[in-house]
């Protein structure tokens, strides 16, 4: 009989938070899922802690974490890996920082970090290509390059020319993240204001970068709030992009993690839709197969997820799969937008993708990279449900009849860490 394959299906934001006083039912639990309810009846159940009590991770985080690696310290930094994922070719001793255009007041405050979520790709890249040519830093013998990737996305690209070298070891500017090693993790209760970013090392190449990026920030807002871009989107009654936050900056790695293959035996591929997942992809040494963002016609976007993901179990032993959807209503406070993308995700992408397969040799996981609770409209630390099927093993606790957090809280895998789910997913039985 053929050796079983194995998917590890990733849900951006899927959950919300069932401690005492949070909103019930959750968008999960509201949701119609019967596809992802069958495999809750033939599978196991458990709740996943991604990174660590009191981490409220980013993507990158939970990614890593899931993958099994520790994302404080593998992972080179947010900036790298949305660089890796964007096709930038870094050099030693470049910096890159993840970058979002934001709306502020005349007072400074941050009324939208997202710039309403509809800033186009092709708008942000006439502002990249703007604030490219204004080369703001000439005068401190640095090169600063902003390359646009998806809406409001970005990446800050800073490579020195002359005055020494640069440190990736910065504080945020972006208020709503902090900063442990390579991770990202979610601010409570921010102040939405852009900080200054400071030097996180005594090295003074620290103090120069620190300093440069503030400098940059100061002067891009200038250029921002003159350019045609944002007198178009005035006129037609839009929030501006008349500010930029970073965050997580990076290098390229002097000892990158080992690569996927070497670690678990066994190569892989990503179905990845954001830059920073093709970024994880290429440095773990996955192949990558990229889709892109989703588009207007979500249901054919995630039918075609499906079909992707079904060709490439045929063609390696292991797939991972990132879907995006339930991250953004969550952001948004939308909880029955959130539930309403849950649905389309149980309707057009898992119902086509279970849709003739041979779960007798097929391990799946499904769980999220981190909770984004709309109630909170950001990441949090909350466990994430898993849901696994393991191929020819019986379900420890067969007749689950939902996948909600509730569920898994009370399931047979009891509690775990971001790094259980490979183990679980590969050895067939739980690690001790």
């Amino acid at each position: 009989m053929p050796s079983p394959v194995s998917a590890l299906i990733i849900l951006d934001g899927l959950s919300d938070s069932i401690a005492a006083g949070a909103p019930s039912p959750t968008p999960l639990e509201a949701a119609h899922t019967p596809n992802l309810d069958r495999l809750a009846g033939i599978g196991q159940l458990g709740h996943v802690v991604v990174v660590g009590p009191g981490i409220a991770p980013e993507s990158d985080a939970g990614v890593l974490a899931l993958l099994g690696y520790d994302p404080i310290r593998d992972s080179p930094g947010r900036g790298v890996l949305e660089a890796m994922g964007s096709g930038v070719d870094l050099a030693p001793g470049d910096v890159a920082l993840r970058l979002n255009f934001a709306t502020i007041d005349g007072e400074g405050t941050i009324v939208d970090s997202r710039v309403g979520r509809n800033l186009s790709t092709r708008e942000a890249s006439e502002l990249a290509r703007t604030l490219t040519s204004a080369d703001l830093l000439a005068a401190d013998g640095i090169r600063a390059e902003v390359r646009s990737t998806v809406g409001h996305r970005g990446i800050l690209w800073l490579h020195p020319a002359s005055g020494g070298p640069l440190s990736p070891e910065i504080s945020n500017s972006d208020p709503f993240y902090d900063r442990v090693g390579g991770l990202g993790s979610a601010r409570a209760n921010a102040t939405p204001r852009v900080r200054e970013a400071e030097p996180l090392a005594a090295a003074p190449a620290a103090r120069r970068t620190a300093e440069a990026v503030n400098r940059f920030l100061a002067a891009a807002g200038g250029v921002l709030a003159g350019h045609p871009v944002n007198a178009r989107r005035a006129l037609a009654g839009q929030p501006i992009a008349n500010a930029l936050l970073v965050r997580n900056a990076g290098a390229l790695p002097t000892h990158p993690p080992q690569p996927f293959a070497e670690r678990y035996g066994r190569r892989g591929a990503a179905l990845t839709e954001m830059p920073v997942e093709r970024g994880i992809a290429r440095l773990l040494g996955l192949r990558d197969e990229h889709v892109g963002p989703m588009g207007r016609d979500r249901e054919a976007a995630l039918r075609e997820r499906a079909q992707i993901a079904r060709r490439l179990l045929a063609e390696e032993p292991f797939v991972y799969v990132h879907l995006k959807g339930p991250d953004e209503p969550g952001h948004d406070g939308d909880a029955a937008g959130k539930q309403a993308i849950i649905e389309a995700i149980d309707r057009a992408f898992f119902g086509p993708f279970l849709d003739g397969l041979d779960l007798s040799l097929v391990r799946l996981a499904v769980t999220a990279d981190h909770a984004t609770p709309a109630a909170k409209k950001g990441h949090s630390d909350d466990p994430v449900p898993l849901l696994l099927v393991r191929a020819r093993l019986a379900p420890a606790s067969p007749g689950a009849s939902r996948f909600d957090e509730r569920r898994a809280a009370e399931g047979s895998l009891g509690a775990r860490r971001g790094g259980d789910v490979l183990p679980l997913l590969f050895g067939g039985t739980p690690p001790a």
